[in-house]
C-alpha cells in the first residue's frame, strides 16, 4: 500500500493537508496548551515542549506517512492556511485492516461541527481509499466531548475491549459500511 502525494482532503468549510516544518507554532500549541491536552496522557519521551520538538514531530509524522504506516491531516479553514487542529489515522494493524483514529483542535474552534466535519471525511477516506474493515478511537473516559462526537458519528462504545497500556482510556469502534453489510446474516 503507497500512497503519493499526500491525499489532501477538502470538505464544505475545511481543507485538511500534510503538516508541515511552517506548522511548527501550531503543533507545538495543539501537543502543550493544558486545555488541548487535558485529556491526554503522553509519556514524558513523547511530550512537545518546545519548538525543536514540535519540528521532530512533525519530522515523525511525515516519516510514517512516507513508510505508509500512518496518515496525519491538518486541519484548516478554506479561508485561512493556518492550521487550527489535527486528525490522524496511526496504529495500523499489521494486516493492514484497522487503523486508530486521533485528533485535537483548537479551544477556539470547538462546537463549530469542525471536528465532526473532519472526521467524516477521514472516515470516508479510511473506509473508501485505503479500504479499513474497522477504526478504532482510544478516548479518556472523562472526555465528555471526545465521547459524544464518537457516537455522534456511529462509533459504538466497546465495553468488552479495555486498553492494556492505560486504563483511564475507553475504546470505541466504527465498520466500514460495506464491509458490515456483506457479514453473513447468522438465523438462529
Amino acid at each position: 500500500m503507497k500512497f503519493r502525494p499526500f491525499p489532501e482532503i477538502k470538505t464544505e468549510r475545511l481543507i485538511l493537508r500534510k503538516v508541515e516544518a511552517s506548522d511548527c507554532e501550531e503543533v507545538l500549541f495543539l501537543r502543550s496548551d493544558t486545555n488541548v491536552n487535558k485529556f491526554i496522557e503522553r509519556p514524558e519521551h513523547r511530550k512537545t515542549k518546545n519548538k525543536e520538538d514540535a519540528i521532530k514531530f512533525i519530522k515523525e509524522i511525515t516519516d510514517a506517512f512516507e513508510k505508509n504506516i500512518s496518515f496525519a491531516w491538518g486541519i484548516t479553514l478554506k479561508n485561512n492556511p493556518k492550521m487550527i487542529g489535527s486528525i490522524c489515522l496511526w496504529n495500523l494493524s499489521e494486516d493492514r485492516k484497522t487503523a486508530e483514529l486521533g485528533y485535537d483542535l483548537n479551544p477556539d474552534f470547538q462546537g463549530k461541527g469542525i471536528m465532526s466535519e473532519a472526521l467524516r471525511s477521514v472516515l470516508d477516506y479510511g473506509f473508501n481509499h485505503l479500504k479499513f474493515e474497522k477504526i478504532e478511537a482510544f478516548t479518556h473516559k472523562k472526555n465528555k466531548s471526545s465521547k459524544q462526537l464518537l457516537e455522534t458519528n456511529g462509533f459504538k462504545y466497546m465495553a468488552n475491549r479495555k486498553d492494556e497500556d492505560n486504563t483511564s482510556y475507553i475504546i470505541f469502534e466504527i465498520e466500514n459500511p460495506v464491509h458490515k453489510s456483506l457479514s453473513p446474516t447468522v438465523n438462529s
